[in-house]
């Protein structure tokens, strides 16, 4: 270890003594939390204000009292401390991800998506307690009350920083037995004669967007079935109630299991909603987090 290196670990561990002097009220009860003896805590203490030609505290039979300086020493050495403990607290995450890792996603995207990925993560990481909420109420991340969230669409202006781990792409299916029963749509026009269920937070009419000779258009429908979810809606149509346009997520297992027949492709917009993981960025976030969004955009991107 060279003289600076040295010096700089000395002044570090005199600065934790002097810490516990004060926190403690004396140079025994400071001993005793930290192995020294009482005269090894004074001697350090005589050190320090010695080096910096100042008297930190004021020492009688029953109490000690710090100087103005004493309190601006102290309060230089606690945020010094902090700050090694902090640096080293980075170096470990980076080392072995760990903490509590707090994620918020929707009930339909967190149970259909997110929560099937957890186990392989959990065994990725194990040193990393999982913490996942499903609310389709949006979090609070700059409030504390998540460490990353899982959003869709356009976001907020923020500070937060937001990274693409996905796509959400629309489709419109329905149940081969509802198809059967009122015959297949060939163009979007043949919708107007079929039950299309919608979602209920559309404050305007329901329409669907299409594509035809390269010209984007849109068609207004009608049904009588609203739900707040694209889950709810994929389970309606697999049960032969009405045809839905949902995102693909929520209905690519009944797709693919021929529970639901996906309609009218070549009209299809390609139109997607952007998936982010948002979260506090910066040089400070903890790799729990960091590693977190990773794994996401390595499954769902």
């Amino acid at each position: 270890m060279n003289a600076k290196v040295a010096a700089g670990a000395d002044r570090a561990r005199e600065m934790s003594i002097f810490a516990a002097v004060v926190d403690t009220g004396g140079f025994s009860a400071a001993g005793r939390g930290l192995a020294l003896t009482p005269s090894a805590v004074s001697r350090t203490v005589d050190r320090i204000e010695a080096r910096l030609g100042v008297r930190l505290l004021l020492r009688t039979t029953r109490s000690l009292t710090l100087t103005p300086e004493g309190q601006a020493y102290l309060a230089a050495a606690r945020r010094i401390l902090a700050d090694l403990d902090e640096a080293e607290q980075a170096i470990a995450d980076r080392g072995v991800p760990r903490g509590r890792l707090r994620i918020s996603a929707s009930h339909s995207h967190g149970r259909l998506s997110i929560v099937p990925l957890l186990g392989e993560f959990a065994r990725r990481y194990e040193h990393i307690l999982v913490d996942i909420s499903l609310s389709d109420t949006v979090a609070d991340i700059a409030g504390g009350q998540a460490d990353v969230a899982i959003r869709f669409g356009p976001l907020a202006d923020s500070g937060l920083t937001a990274r693409k781990v996905g796509e959400n792409r629309r489709v419109i299916v329905a149940a081969p037995a509802y198809l059967a029963q009122h015959g297949t749509p060939q163009v979007p026009e043949d919708l107007l004669d079929h039950n299309c269920l919608n979602f209920n937070f559309r404050r305007a009419e329901p329409v669907w967007p299409f594509v035809r000779d390269g010209r984007d258009y849109a068609l207004s429908v009608r049904g009588n079935v609203e739900a707040n979810n694209g889950e709810t809606l994929g389970q309606l149509a697999a049960a032969g109630v009405g045809i839905s346009r949902v995102g693909e997520f929520s209905v690519r297992d009944d797709i693919a299991a021929g529970r639901l027949v996906p309609l009218l492709e070549a009209f299809n917009p390609g139109d997607v909603e952007r998936i982010h993981a948002v979260f506090v960025g910066g040089a400070n976030t903890p790799a729990r987090v960091r590693v977190f969004v990773d794994f996401l955009a390595e499954r769902l991107g």
